[in-house]
């Protein structure tokens, strides 16, 4: 019959999946029905497994799961597991007595509670608890059952309980009597430890050894999980078979949560300070963009442009405030050459001030130009009455030296009239 089983596989045993905790329930090879039932709400872990036939084990045990979902503390404490469990066995009587189930239904259970570092079980019936500690098992909790008091009492070992007509026989069970107490473990573990609560469907139909190779080999708590049943099951699976199991994460969880945030805020953080830079970057860009200058040799004149002479990635940023009346062949041999290419400036205000220099440079170029011809003028005007008053005074030279002449000629007379 085992051959011909199948069973759905959950999103948890996909092939590279990877949880902290596992499970699986099975009917098993020779029962109509499942009774076993279980809760898997971390930090809550349970296992219940139902007696009383068809119609009343499945109920008990559904019950007393249901209980212990509402009932158990949110966190792990041992008083409040044990309460949450005797409110479960106060609720299957209840049932009973309303005719829900049978009289007379019952149900193991065993609860596990597993936080940071800290286990604690909650147990009634044979469903077990074990720890699996630096790959040692370790059976945490004691059976109530007929087998089990036949051992501890030296008139049975483990091998001859494991085929004993009367190893189904259980001593203390949910629904039987309203005075029932669980009993309690408190446990401290360390984070690398395996957890695994079941029914007896796998510990009496797998031995403990193997169940300990397996909880070492499988490393996905799903598919630990589903390898226990199917052992169970390969065995003859004579009973149903439910199975969880739970790995110890300790502190390593909390931190690893913890980094994880810190993880994203610190992601976000670069993402904000990225796009604050990209945005300060390019708010600079623009601004310097629209408030850079540059002058430039346009058809002989110099033009004033706004921007970046040039393409930036291809795209110009330029656009031109205006064109001047200055003439670059006015201007220096070196700001002419400077000029080709494009002088840049910081604002179209201080390139407005070099042309403004530009110009005044020019003007005082010229009016310098225009001095030097005045002067020139002036100078050659000095020269030609300066010949003018040369020449009359000669000719005043010669009257006066015509002078002497004429006195002798008087001084002829003279003598003449003398004579």
């Amino acid at each position: 019959m085992a051959a011909e089983r199948s069973y759905k596989s959950t999103p948890h045993t996909r092939k590279g999946a990877t949880t902290t905790f596992g499970s699986r329930t099975d009917i098993g090879c020779l029962r109509d029905h499942n009774e076993d039932s279980l809760i898997v709400t971390p930090p809550l872990f349970a296992v219940a497994d139902g007696m009383g036939g068809h119609a009343a084990g499945e109920v008990a045990s559904e019950i007393a799961v249901n209980v212990l979902a509402e009932q158990a503390p949110a966190h792990p404490d041992p008083e409040a597991l044990g309460r949450a469990v005797e409110e479960a066995n106060r609720a299957i009587i209840h049932a009973a007595h309303e005719g829900r189930g049978r009289e007379g239904m019952g149900t193991t259970v065993t609860a596990a509670m597993l936080e940071g570092e800290r286990l604690i079980v909650a147990q009634v019936g044979d469903s077990r608890a074990y720890l699996l500690h630096q790959g040692k098992l370790q059976q945490l909790t004691r059976d109530h059952s007929l087998m089990a008091d036949m051992i501890e009492a030296g008139q049975l070992t483990p091998e001859e309980a494991r085929t004993h007509p009367n190893r189904s026989v259980i001593t203390r069970a949910l629904g039987s009597d309203p005075h029932t107490q669980p009993d309690l473990y408190e446990i401290n573990v360390e984070t690398g430890d395996r957890l695994l609560v079941c029914s007896d469907g796998l510990s009496s139909m797998v031995r403990d050894q193997d169940i300990e190779s397996v909880l070492a080999r499988v490393r996905d708590p799903q598919r630990c999980a589903s390898q226990l049943v199917n052992e169970a099951i390969a065995a003859g699976g004579h009973d149903n078979v439910t199975v969880i199991v739970a790995d110890v994460t300790g502190f390593a969880e909390v931190r690893r949560k913890k980094m994880a945030r810190k993880t994203k805020f610190s992601i976000a953080l670069v993402l904000v300070l990225f796009a604050a830079i990209v945005g300060a970057t390019a708010w600079g860009t623009n601004e310097y963009l629209h408030n850079a200058a540059y002058l430039i040799d346009q058809d002989g004149k110099v033009a004033i442009y706004r921007g970046v002479p040039g393409n930036v990635f291809g795209l110009s940023y330029s656009e031109l405030v205006e064109s001047t009346d200055v003439a670059v062949s006015d201007l220096q041999p070196g700001f002419q050459e400077r000029l080709k290419d494009g002088w840049r400036v910081d604002s179209v205000e201080a390139a407005e001030e070099l042309v403004k220099e530009y110009q005044a440079d020019i003007d005082a170029k010229a009016k310098q130009g225009e001095a030097q011809k005045s002067a020139q003028g002036s100078a050659a005007g000095d020269k030609t009455a300066d010949g003018a008053s040369t020449n009359g005074s000669t000719a005043t030279g010669a009257g006066a030296n015509g002078s002497p002449d004429a006195n002798p000629s008087a001084s002829a007379g003279t003598q003449g009239g003398a004579a």
